[in-house]
């Protein structure tokens, strides 16, 4: 028995009018939200202590921890706020069955334009552009506060409102011009391919992908930073000097104005196998030693030394293929569409929207999975660069950057394990043998 048979069998055992299919997605959604609430709430516990860590008192000093501490909770009532907001809106949206309206509205719109156009790709794709159009609108306010009172209170946005607005302007155009062509393609392969389509949307998928890893550097990036070749100086030569020790196909280090938007720091490396460049960001330059900007370059090419990145990659490949699977169960579920107020009508995209909220659940627990996969690979990296001898300056650089970025230096376990991709520091620093290393000063 073929796979897509199998899959055929279980949608039809999951078609049934008696599964309330609205109250499972919004019961799954309130599930989600109140459990990432009560993380939260065990973070702003933490979040309340006065004095650094114990391993970090030499490092941290008071006001600065004290600052740390109080942005962290300004981000988490933030969150909370910001969350129940966003919540509030997708349960209205499907409450109320407001999807039925919106691709009516779409459906309507294309009497406005020749017949040739009335179809079901034209239409999702509509659909498409005005929900994205709709949804950066009632986000709007949660983005000004976060930008222009969150970060600007504690000094680290840079953007003006012009850039913000600029910004915003490209960021609906990029999405007009990649998402509408990309939907048009998915559902293509979807009505032609029948029950065997999630072998082709999977391959589409894959290709598209490493297309966008090409080209956004390239083409996207430029955009909205500068990118220019790093000037000759020490940096640039340390830089150098460690990729050709680890014979990594270095090709450019560039350096990101990175500083017109944020304080925050970051450094980074792209391009195919055989040629690679690596970003550094201007806030890193003016602030790090040359040392401790190596050391973080060669914790990023652990990464590339051990194929995390790969690695990661060909995972997510498994969840995309296990994702278009599952959506063939679901794609003519008629009792799923009914649920939400299609009553005759089937769109594959909102079977596609609908089949990613009954999956939230799924969702949640690969992301602790991934989020467990991703700390395992941190910890390798930084013994990557222990054995290279930069123990010293990258536990230094992390510090550094905790301090300039105001980055929550403790963390509620259950929180962290939850929603971190990276060990926290205190962890980071055990393992580089920090706390040792005070000891014997």
């Amino acid at each position: 028995m073929s796979l897509s048979t199998i899959l055929g069998s279980l949608g039809q055992s999951l078609d049934n009018p008696y599964i309330h299919w609205k109250y499972l997605v919004l019961g799954f959604s309130a599930a989600k939200y109140v459990f990432e609430s009560y993380l939260t709430y065990r973070q702003y516990q933490v979040l309340k202590r006065e004095k650094p860590p114990q391993a970090l008192e030499s490092a941290v000093d008071q006001e600065t921890f004290a600052k740390s501490q109080a942005y962290a909770r300004a981000k988490s009532k933030f969150g909370v706020v910001s969350g129940l907001y966003e919540f509030a809106l997708d349960s209205a949206t499907l409450w109320f069955d407001a999807l039925p309206k919106m691709w009516d509205l779409a459906g309507h719109v294309l009497t406005f334009v020749p017949v040739s156009f009335s179809s079901e790709i034209y239409q999702s794709v509509v659909l498409f552009l005005g929900y994205s159009f709709f949804s950066t609108l009632i986000s709007l306010p949660v983005s000004v506060y976060s930008t222009f009172v969150l970060e600007a209170k504690f000094g680290f946005n840079k953007q003006t409102p012009s850039l913000f607005v600029s910004d915003m302007i490209k960021g609906q155009i990029l999405g007009a011009v990649i998402g509408g062509p990309l939907i048009a393609v998915f559902l293509k392969i979807v009505n032609y391919f029948g029950a065997t389509f999630f072998f082709y949307l999977f391959a589409f998928a894959v290709v598209f992908q490493l297309f966008m890893v090409t080209v956004f550097p390239i083409v996207i990036q430029p955009l909205f930073n500068k990118v220019t070749p790093m000037e000759d100086g020490k940096i640039k030569t340390e830089v150098e000097k460690l990729a050709n020790q680890l014979r990594f196909p270095l090709q450019e280090v560039y350096q990101i104005d990175g500083s017109k938007r944020s304080a925050h720091s970051n450094a980074y490396f792209y391009g195919l196998p055989w040629k690679k460049r690596i970003v550094i960001y201007d806030t890193l330059i003016d602030k790090f030693q040359a040392e401790e900007i190596v050391a973080v370059l060669a914790h990023e090419l652990g990464h590339w030394s051990m194929s995390h990145t790969t690695r990661m990659f060909c995972v997510n490949q498994v969840y995309i293929f296990a994702l278009f699977g599952l959506f063939s169960v679901f794609i003519d579920n008629s009792s799923l569409y009914q649920s939400f107020g299609f009553l005759t009508e089937r769109p594959v995209v909102i079977g596609f929207i609908l089949f990613n909220d009954i999956l939230t659940p799924v969702n949640s627990l690969l992301q602790y999975g991934l989020s467990v996969l991703s700390r395992k690979f941190e910890y390798e990296a930084d013994a990557f660069a222990v054995k290279l001898n930069y123990a010293g300056d990258l536990s230094k650089a992390l510090i550094k950057l905790h301090i300039q970025n105001l980055s929550t230096m403790d963390a509620d376990w259950l929180y962290s394990s939850y929603h971190y991709s990276h060990p926290t520091l205190l962890e980071r620093l055990g393992a580089l043998g920090w706390q040792s290393e005070k000891k014997t000063e």
